[in-house]
């Protein structure tokens, strides 16, 4: 019988979208360890066959410009703020995934060449051709747009054949299942009932840049075990698919 890591890659390239709050695991603030050595260890799974991987990162569980910009603060400055909070978030992921073996690079849309490269689509594309993690910080560089719409950004420039959102739920619910029970998972829909119902899979832009370019979008549950290579193995049981 076929092992698990021997089945080939359903998709050359992938980029995964995570939010700055699920590297905090139980914590209220910052990044938890354990956190990131599961996060590469599934990364590395899903190198080792193959498949060039990508990564744009949040910031929340450091700092929301948009949280501060409710309470006062101006809203450009906020934005600025937390895509530095992202730089954060990139360089701990390189630092792990480095750890176990694999090369990886933290690209920033913002200028800080002290600490990682500036955001050159042609490079990015470059180092995933080599066989390295490419982690995607500071957004899209500018305020007013959320990492969600970076992520769908980045997906069509580097022509991802998927674009992977992980979070804390597995999948797109009719409503918060953590408030309401009788919720019922959606195995498939549209970007237009998506974005018609604001199922708040992601942000409206996000969704439209993805169905205007044919991006796929799926999205899972990241804290369940090996869910990321079998997305990547081609398994459709898991998660939600957004297409067309």
């Amino acid at each position: 019988m076929e092992s698990v890591l021997s089945q080939p890659p359903a998709y050359k390239r992938v980029l995964v979208k995570l939010s700055g709050e699920a590297l905090m695991g139980d914590m209220d603030y910052g990044i938890a360890p354990p956190v990131m050595q599961a996060l590469a260890a599934e990364i590395k799974e899903v190198a080792d066959l193959g498949t060039q991987v990508a990564i744009v990162v949040g910031g929340g569980n450091i700092f929301r410009g948009e949280g501060l910009a409710r309470g006062g603060m101006d809203r450009v400055t906020g934005d600025q703020m937390g895509m530095l909070a992202t730089v954060i978030n990139a360089l701990a992921i390189q630092d792990a995934i480095e750890r176990i073996g694999l090369s990886a690079r933290v690209q920033s849309a913002i200028r800080i060449n002290e600490v990682c490269e500036d955001y050159i689509r042609r490079r990015a594309i470059r180092h995933l051709e080599k066989g390295r993690i490419v982690v995607f910080a500071a957004g899209t560089g500018n305020p007013f747009f959320t990492t969600d719409s970076a992520a769908a950004l980045r997906a069509i420039e580097i022509n991802a054949d998927l674009l992977l959102k992980a979070t804390k739920v597995d999948g797109i619910y009719t409503a918060d299942p953590h408030k309401d029970p009788t919720a019922s998972r959606y195995d498939t829909i549209t970007y237009d009932d998506a974005l018609y119902k604001r199922l708040g899979v992601m942000d409206q832009t996000a969704l439209v840049l993805c169905r205007d370019n044919r991006i796929r979008l799926r999205v899972y549950d990241m804290s369940r075990p090996g869910a990321l290579l079998r997305i990547v193995q081609g398994d459709t049981t898991i998660g939600t698919l957004v297409k067309d």
